[in-house]
C-alpha cells in the first residue's frame, strides 16, 4: 500500500516537473528570443557581415536544440502518463506484468471475474491515448524537422552555387496591385493584376511578414521599457513592394519591403518570408478506365485541300476507335467534300446550306451521334477539332484519360507551327513534306496558350453546361465563351502543353464583315502566327542585311585585288 502510493508521489511530482520545464520552454522561446533578436537588431549597425552571420547561426542552433528538447521532454511524459495509467487500471488485470504483492495466481483468479472485461476494455482506451500522443508528437517534431531542412536547403539567407544559368530561379516583382511575371508566354501580358489564388498567395505571405514585424517591434519596445500600448504597429499601407519566386524542391520565397507611413520615417524593413513544400503525399491511386471510342467533330467550309489533307492523316492513325462527324456549310465544294468523306466508312458528313457557324456545327454534331448499342450509357467522348489540326495516336490517349463525365474536361496547348516558307527560306534549306515538319523548337512555331478551340469533353457536360453561343457568327470568340462557363463550374479543367497536338500554318483572311473584336483578334492570331520574333526581324531589315552583304561582298573583293 505504501509502495503504491509512493509510486504516484512520485509520478506526479515527475509531471509537475515536465510541466514546469515546457512551461519555461515556452517562454524563453516567446519572450526571450524576441528580445534577444531585438537585440541583435539594436546592434546590427555596429557588426560586421561576418558577426551577424555567427549570429544568426547561433540562433538557428538553439532553435533546433529547444526543438529537440521539447521533443524529449513531451515524449517522457506521455511515457509517464502511459506507466501512470498502467499502474493505476492494473490492479490485479492479467494481461499485464504482475505489480509487487500479487501472486500469478491471484492474477489467474482475477481473470474469472465477469467485471474484468469492461476493465479491460476501458484499460485499452486509457492505452490508446499515450501511444496516439507519442505519435502525434513524434508527427508534429518530423514536420518541424521537415520545415527547417527546407529553409535550410533554400537559397533564401545564401547563394548555392549552381551548375549554369538556366538553373537561376528569377524573381517576379509585385505590388498590391501589379505582378510583373518573368514566365510569359506569347499570350500572356507583361504586367498583370493579382487575382484568384496569386492574391491569396501574395496576401498571406505580406500578413506573416507583418505579424513578424510587430511582435519583434513590440520585444524591442519592452526592452526600451516603452509600454506596449504606445507602439504603432505596421499595417498593410506600409506594404511599399516585393518579390517572389518558386523554387521547385524548397518551396516558395517572398522578399518584401515595408515603410511606416504615421512615422513618416526613412527607415525600410525588410521581411523575408518562405511557404516551404510539405512532403509528397499520395492522394488517389485508380486504374484507367477502357479506352472510349472518341468522336471527332470538324467544322468545315470550303477548305477542300485541307480536308484532304487533314483525312489522310486520320486514315494513318492506328487506333482505330474513332469516329469522325464532318459539318459542312454552303453547296460550293459540297459534293467534292463528299466523295473526300466517302474514302473512309469512319467518316459521317453532315451538310448544311447556312452560313458557317463553328459554334452550331460542333453542337449539332454533339446531337448527331448515335449511342452504342453495346453500352448503357447514351454519353459520348467528344473531340472539338478543327480543320488545319494534326494529332497523334499518343494524344487521343490523353484525350481519354484527362475527360471524365461530370468530373473533368482537358484542354489541350497545342503546339502552332510557323510560316514554313520563312522558316526554312531563312534557314537556306528545302521546304520539307508535311510530316516532317512536324517539330518542336523555337524556331518551328509556339505553344498557342491563347487558344481553346481544341478541346475534349463528353458530351453530357458539354449540353449541360449549354455549349456555345450560337449568336457568335464567323471566325473566334465561341471557343473562349465555352471555356469561361467551365472555369465558372466545378469541373475541373485539365489544361496542360500536348507534343501530339499541332496547328498546321495556313494563310489567314481578316475580312472586313467581322466585329471590331473579332477583326482585331484575326489580327493579331495573324502576326503570332507567321514567324517568330527573329524571323520577322530578319524579314523587316531585310533591305539592310542585303544592302550590308553586298558592302561586304565589295570590300572582299578589293582586298583580294
Amino acid at each position: 500500500m505504501h509502495n503504491s502510493l509512493a509510486s504516484r508521489l512520485l509520478v506526479r511530482l515527475l509531471l509537475l516537473f515536465a510541466l514546469v520545464t515546457v512551461i519555461s520552454i515556452a517562454i524563453l522561446t516567446k519572450w526571450g528570443f524576441d528580445e534577444l533578436t531585438a537585440q541583435t537588431d539594436k546592434d546590427s549597425s555596429h557588426v560586421n557581415p561576418s558577426e551577424s552571420n555567427g549570429y544568426s547561426y547561433i540562433l538557428n542552433a538553439r532553435d533546433a536544440e529547444i526543438e529537440r528538447l521539447k521533443h524529449e521532454v513531451l515524449t517522457l511524459r506521455a511515457q509517464l502518463v502511459l506507466l501512470h495509467t498502467n499502474r493505476s487500471g492494473n490492479n490485479g488485470m492479467p494481461n499485464r506484468l504482475p505489480m509487487p504483492g500479487f501472486s500469478s495466481s491471484s492474477s489467474s483468479s482475477g481473470n474469472n471475474n465477469n467485471n474484468s472485461v469492461p476493465g479491460a476494455q476501458q484499460l485499452q482506451q486509457q492505452q490508446a491515448t499515450p501511444d496516439t500522443t507519442v505519435a502525434s508528437l513524434t508527427h508534429h517534431y518530423d514536420c518541424s524537422s521537415y520545415i527547417r531542412k527546407q529553409v535550410g536547403a533554400a537559397e533564401i539567407l545564401h547563394g548555392l552555387p549552381l551548375n549554369n544559368e538556366y538553373e537561376m530561379m528569377p524573381f517576379n516583382h509585385f505590388t498590391f496591385t501589379r505582378v510583373y511575371p518573368i514566365d510569359l508566354g506569347l499570350g500572356k501580358r507583361v504586367v498583370e493584376k493579382p487575382i484568384g489564388y496569386r492574391r491569396r498567395d501574395l496576401l498571406e505571405a505580406v500578413n506573416k511578414a507583418l505579424e513578424s514585424l510587430n511582435r519583434n517591434h513590440t520585444a524591442r519596445a519592452r526592452a526600451k521599457g516603452i509600454s506596449t500600448t504606445d507602439v504603432a504597429k505596421y499595417t498593410l499601407d506600409d506594404f511599399v513592394e516585393g518579390i517572389y519566386r518558386t523554387e521547385p524542391t524548397t518551396g516558395s520565397q517572398y522578399e518584401l519591403y515595408f515603410q511606416s507611413i504615421k512615422h513618416q520615417t526613412n527607415v525600410v524593413r525588410k521581411a523575408l518570408i518562405m511557404r516551404p513544400f510539405a512532403p509528397l503525399q499520395t492522394v488517389q491511386l485508380s486504374e484507367v478506365a477502357p479506352s472510349s471510342i472518341i468522336h471527332v467533330i470538324l467544322p468545315l467550309a470550303g477548305r477542300l485541300r485541307s480536308f484532304r489533307s487533314f483525312m489522310q492523316m486520320f486514315q494513318h492513325l492506328t487506333d482505330r476507335r474513332l469516329q469522325l462527324i464532318v459539318v459542312y456549310f454552303g453547296e460550293s465544294g459540297l459534293k467534292e467534300a463528299q466523295g473526300i468523306a466517302k474514302e473512309s466508312d469512319r467518316v459521317q458528313l453532315l451538310a448544311l446550306n447556312e452560313t458557317f457557324s463553328r459554334a452550331k456545327a460542333l453542337r449539332l454534331g454533339a446531337e448527331h451521334i448515335q449511342p452504342d448499342a453495346a453500352k448503357t450509357s447514351e454519353d459520348a467522348l467528344l473531340f472539338m477539332c478543327d480543320v488545319d489540326i494534326v494529332f497523334t495516336a499518343k494524344f487521343l490517349e490523353r484525350c481519354r484519360w484527362n475527360a471524365s463525365p461530370g468530373k473533368k474536361v482537358y484542354y489541350p496547348v497545342v503546339f502552332s507551327l510557323y510560316n514554313p516558307h520563312v522558316v526554312y527560306t531563312l534557314q537556306g534549306k528545302l521546304l520539307p513534306n508535311e510530316e516532317d515538319q512536324l517539330v518542336i523548337s523555337r524556331d518551328t512555331g509556339f505553344w498557342r496558350d491563347f487558344g481553346y478551340g481544341m478541346t475534349c469533353q463528353y458530351r453530357s457536360d458539354f449540353l449541360q453546361i449549354r455549349g456555345f453561343d450560337e449568336e457568335i457568327v464567323g471566325w473566334g470568340g465561341e471557343d473562349v465563351m465555352l471555356y469561361r462557363k467551365y472555369v465558372r463550374s466545378k469541373i475541373k479543367i485539365i489544361r496542360a502543353t500536348d507534343p501530339g497536338i499541332f496547328h498546321r500554318w495556313h494563310t489567314k483572311i481578316c475580312t472586313s464583315s467581322l466585329s471590331a473584336d473579332q477583326y482585331r483578334a484575326c489580327i493579331r492570331s495573324r502576326a503570332l502566327n507567321e514567324a517568330s520574333h527573329a524571323q520577322l526581324g530578319f524579314l523587316a531589315f531585310q533591305d539592310e542585311i542585303a544592302a550590308a552583304s553586298a558592302s561586304m561582298s565589295v570590300s572582299l573583293g578589293r582586298t583580294r585585288s
